[in-house]
């Protein structure tokens, strides 16, 4: 468990810091004002290609935006039952330790979200209702792939029943992808955000799983 902790955390470790690269990057390369409204867009050649070959798809874009509650209803599923455990326990140590680090990870990613809202990379390639939006990294594809992945580990966790476990891993999976697939041709994003999205989802989630296990190590 341990080896396979440290695994998880280099792993994780090394797409944050890709990420962070990766946005540095988007700052610096090929950057042209042929945003909306005139805005500077990094790796504006191959951004502006496939944006023209995607096309503009909004029905898409509102399907994948209501779904979007779905990750955001299972946050509260687990936020109930942590608070369960606490009330029941009526101390935080009687919660268990895996719930507690699921909050501190569902926290560090809207922690994240908000951070990129006020300081804005890139803006949509087209307005939302008349308004420029910030667009980078995707906050939809962020949140779907940060969270839905606890959902399978909390199943594996938690049930004994392999049949459940294999239906909850092919619809996280067939939703997840669904879900970047569409943000991806909906044409409200640029595809370094989609790029950027998955990098640090993936890199924070192998962190969260990483805690996990070594928690688990220490715990036995």
């Amino acid at each position: 468990m341990k080896e396979k902790g440290k695994r998880f955390l280099g792993i994780g470790s090394i797409l944050v810091v890709g990420f962070v690269i990766w946005t540095l990057l988007i700052q610096r390369v090929d950057v042209q004002p042929l945003g909306v409204n005139g805005t500077d867009i990094g790796f504006a050649t191959i951004n502006c290609w496939f944006h023209q070959l995607t096309g503009v798809h909004m029905e898409i874009y509102t399907i994948t935006d209501w779904l979007g509650l779905v990750p955001i209803f299972i946050c509260m599923i687990f936020g109930g039952i942590g608070c369960v455990q606490l009330m029941k326990g009526r101390s935080l140590f009687k919660v268990d330790y895996d719930i507690i680090l699921l909050g501190i990870y569902y926290v560090l990613v809207v922690f994240g979200y908000l951070i990129f809202e006020m300081i804005p990379i890139n803006y949509r390639p087209i307005l939302i209702e008349g308004f420029m939006e910030s667009s980078y990294p995707s906050s939809t594809t962020l949140l779907v792939l940060c969270v839905m992945p606890t959902l399978i580990e909390q199943i594996n966790r938690r049930s004994k029943n392999e049949i459940v476990k294999k239906v909850i891993k092919a619809l996280v999976i067939c939703f997840s992808a669904f879900m970047v697939f569409g943000r991806l041709i909906s044409g409200v994003h640029w595809l370094t955000d989609i790029v950027g999205s998955i990098m640090l989802s993936i890199g924070l989630f192998c962190i969260y799983k990483a805690a996990v296990l070594l928690c688990y190590k220490r715990e036995n």
